[in-house]
Parts: structure tokens; C-alpha cells; sequence
């Protein structure tokens, strides 16, 4: 995928993200009768606009990396006698929390109707936690977890793939306390439960993988060597192989599956490799000779071929089908979920137990939005709901120029009966806006570190 590819859909996931929750501001202030002046897409010079029977503006501008709802208010300027009672600042404490609320709420509305309609059409589908490999004297080792076992729960959570286990345990980095396991072996229905005591478990670790990090790799099936796409004037075109054949040997050395013959070609750059190969039920001899590639003062042996697509046993996969009500129940509990887990990383992030190193910006947003839309339109959807969820709770974080902050000087207005200081407002919003201002420096820092 291109780069004007990532970009194009980092700006559908932004415009529809942005355009939702300055929506739910909109709506929600016409319902409480104020007066919208302008309803903006991005910053900056507008670029072009309209206007309803209403008098508000709709505008799209020329920095489509956000957007604003400006409503009439008597501290941006003076305001019309007949229209003070439209004024946003004239509004009870109570609808004034309602107007704020609603852009977060809109947000994650948005991401329970997106995964309702994944989960319906769609349902899930993951691979089971199928234990691999497990690495002495890793974590895993400690809990007695052993290869081929499944893993049926961790910290009591139903884990029916291996993206529920990953979900778990980064719950618990930078932690310290018990880990507890529920598994499985093969072909037996009995539960054995293990435990194990973190101690800071990769806390601030850059870029933490809970996988590695706990010492095992998932059951990968043998591949096997079966050639698929052949490409013209490659060293595999040369030497004859065709799409399906099967190699079984090289230099007299079986070759038992996909990666075995991968990593022999790897070794061999520039030498003759004597092929066995099962084609059409008959073994043939051939000879190739891998190409010699040199990436990074890494030098590689290459053939130019792919090999066939390859489906995975049905006892590894599990499936989940959802009716509408309960592809409903369970969109809900994901939001629910997501949302949690932004909270808990947000707290993790301030004291520490997880690195600012993983914070992200607008650069691994794109690569991400690029990626998941590259892979289908599931994918993407499920992308822009999480996204959605992280940027409604996220503006609910009680700083001040986000929607939480706002919030939290109306709570405090509703305790003690009256507002808070201008002064002290503007205080909290200069801090704040040095806040956000460096967090979205350090994000972009942490991308261009990544690059």
C-alpha cells in the first residue's frame, strides 16, 4: 500500500470519527435550545460552507484534523438581547454537562453500532491458544504451562483465542502479583489451574510483546512445502518447478514443511541445491540455484516463489455466531471492554508501569488505518470502532480544553452552586493545552522513532 493510500484512510477514520462527535455536541445543543453558529469540519481557513434555516453555519476547512462546534455565548462576544436566552452560558449547569457530554457519548454510540454490525454480519473468528513452544526459565516456565496445552483462561476470563489471551495479559503489564492460568491438553476435558507471581512484569518496557514477555509462542501447524506462485525468469522458473509441486528433499536432506525449505534457501545463496520434488504423484530431480540478495549487510539466498495457500485444521479455529440481539449485548460489552482498557493504560502511563514510548500518533494511526483497510473491510470497521472508543473516553479525561475538563468545572459548579472563576478556568486551560500540546509531541517523537 502506498503512502497516499495510508493518508487517504487515516483522513476517512478522522473525518467520520470527528464528524460523529461534533454531531453529538450539535444535536444535543439545538435539543437544549442553544444557538449553534458554526459546525466545522477541520481548522483553519474555510474552504467552503452553508447555512441552515436556522442561521448555522456548516463548514468544512482546510485542516481536516479535527473540527469545532462554536456556539453563541456571551464570553466570545456580545450577545442580542432577544437571543440571550440562547446563550450557551446562560444554559442551567445541567444542560450545559448534557451539550459536553454528548460528543464523547457520540462516540461511543458510534462504536457499539459499528461492532453490532461486524459481530451480525460477520461474527468472530480466532485461533485457539494453543500452546507452541514454552522457554525455560521463562514466566510461562514458572506456571508450569507446557507446549500443546490449551490455554482455556487467564485471571479467570474465558480466553477462546489467542487475541483474548494477548488482551488479557496486557492488562496486566508493568504488574506485580499473581498470574493464574487455566488449561487444557489435547483431547481431555479436564481443567488444570497453574499461578504464577509477577514482579514488574515488563514494566516500561518500548513496545512490549505479552507473548514473548511471558515465554511461549502459539502452535503454528507445519506448512508444507508445496510451491504456488512461480515467478517469471526467477531461479524457480529456471530450474522447472511448477505450481503444486511438492518439495521433499534438497541435497538429499528432507525437507518437512514450508520453513525448512525457507531457511535452507536462506543459507545457500549463489549454490546448486539438488530438488526432490513430488509432482502429479511422480518424483522428479531438479537443480536451482538461489539468487544472492543483500539487504542491511544481510546477504540471503532467494528462489522467487510462494508456496500454496494453505487452510488451517478446523480444530484450531473457533467461531462465534451472532443473532442480532445478542451481537447487540456483546458490541455493547466490547465498547465496555475497550473502554476499561484505555483507562487502565492511561493510569498505567502515569505511574509508570507502562513506557510513554508506546504512546502513538497521527503516524502509526495511519499505518494502522492503511493496514487494517488493506485487509478488508471488517478489519477496518473494527479499526474505526476502537478508535472511536479511545478518542470518546480520552475527551473524557478531566483536563481542561478537553470536554472532560469542561465537565469537571460544571460538576464542581453543581456542588458548590456556583461557577468557577473565570481566572481559574483560564489558568486550567493554558495548563491544559500545554498538556495535550506536549503528549502529541512525544506521540509524534515515538512515531518518527519507529520510521
Amino acid at each position: 500500500m502506498s503512502i497516499l493510500q495510508y493518508v487517504f484512510w487515516f483522513f476517512v477514520a478522522i473525518l467520520v470519527l470527528v464528524t460523529i462527535h461534533e454531531f453529538g455536541h450539535f444535536y444535543v445543543a439545538r435539543r437544549c435550545g442553544v444557538k449553534v453558529l458554526r459546525f466545522s469540519i477541520g481548522f483553519g481557513k474555510v474552504l467552503t460552507s452553508w447555512r441552515d434555516s436556522q442561521g448555522t453555519e456548516f463548514a468544512l476547512s482546510a485542516i481536516p484534523l479535527g473540527g469545532y462546534v462554536k456556539m453563541l455565548d456571551e464570553r466570545e462576544g456580545p450577545v442580542a438581547e432577544d437571543e440571550l436566552h440562547r446563550a450557551f452560558n446562560r444554559q442551567s449547569v445541567g444542560k450545559r454537562i448534557a451539550v459536553v457530554l454528548a460528543g464523547p457519548v457520540a462516540n461511543l454510540i458510534l462504536a457499539v453500532l459499528i461492532f453490532w454490525l461486524v459481530l451480525a454480519v460477520s461474527g468472530e473468528r480466532g485461533l485457539a491458544p494453543v500452546i507452541g513452544k514454552v522457554e525455560p526459565g521463562s514466566v510461562a516456565a514458572s506456571a508450569n504451562l507446557e507446549a500443546g496445552q490449551e490455554i482455556l483462561a487467564v485471571d479467570g476470563v474465558t480466553t477462546l483465542s489467542w487475541q483474548m489471551v494477548q488482551k488479557q495479559l496486557l492488562r496486566r503489564l508493568g504488574e506485580s502479583g499473581p498470574l493464574t492460568f487455566a488449561v487444557r491438553y489435547p483431547d481431555s476435558n479436564l481443567r488444570y489451574e497453574s499461578e504464577v507471581v509477577l514482579d514488574d512484569w515488563l514494566r516500561g518496557v518500548d513496545e512490549p510483546e505479552p507473548l514473548s514477555g511471558l515465554g511461549v509462542a502459539p502452535y503454528i501447524p507445519e506448512i508444507p512445502a508445496i510451491a504456488g506462485e512461480i515467478q517469471a525468469g526467477s531461479p524457480a522458473s529456471v530450474a522447472g518447478l511448477q505450481p503444486g509441486d511438492h518439495i521433499i528433499a534438497a541435497d538429499g536432506q528432507a525437507m518437512n514443511g514450508a520453513q525448512d525449505w525457507i531457511d535452507y534457501v536462506k543459507a545457500r545463496p549463489e549454490a546448486v541445491i539438488n530438488l526432490t520434488v513430488e509432482r502429479n504423484g511422480e518424483e522428479l530431480n531438479l537443480a536451482i540455484t538461489p539468487e544472492r540478495i543483500t539487504e542491511a549487510d544481510n546477504t540471503f539466498g532467494r528462489v522467487g516463489m510462494g508456496f500454496a495457500p494453505y487452510e488451517w485444521p478446523e480444530d484450531l479455529i473457533r467461531r462465534w455466531d451472532y443473532s442480532p440481539v445478542s451481537g447487540f449485548v456483546a458490541a455493547v460489552d466490547r465498547t465496555w471492554e475497550t473502554s476499561a482498557f484505555v483507562l487502565l493504560s492511561v493510569k498505567k502511563l502515569i505511574f509508570g508501569e507502562i513506557s510513554t514510548k508506546n504512546l502513538s500518533g497521527a503516524i502509526t494511526i495511519a499505518k494502522v488505518a492503511g493496514s487494517e483497510a488493506e485487509n478488508g473491510w471488517r478489519s477496518f470497521l473494527r479499526f474505526l470502532a476502537a478508535l472511536s472508543v479511545m478518542l470518546g473516553v480520552f475527551n473524557l479525561l478531566p483536563i481542561p480544553v478537553l470536554d472532560g475538563g469542561h465537565l469537571m468545572y460544571y460538576l464542581i459548579e453543581l456542588v458548590k452552586g456556583k461557577p468557577v472563576s473565570e481566572k481559574t478556568q483560564m489558568v486550567g486551560y493554558q495548563v491544559g493545552l500545554v498538556m495535550v500540546i506536549g503528549l502529541t509531541v512525544l506521540a509524534l517523537y515515538n512515531d518518527i522513532m519507529r520510521l
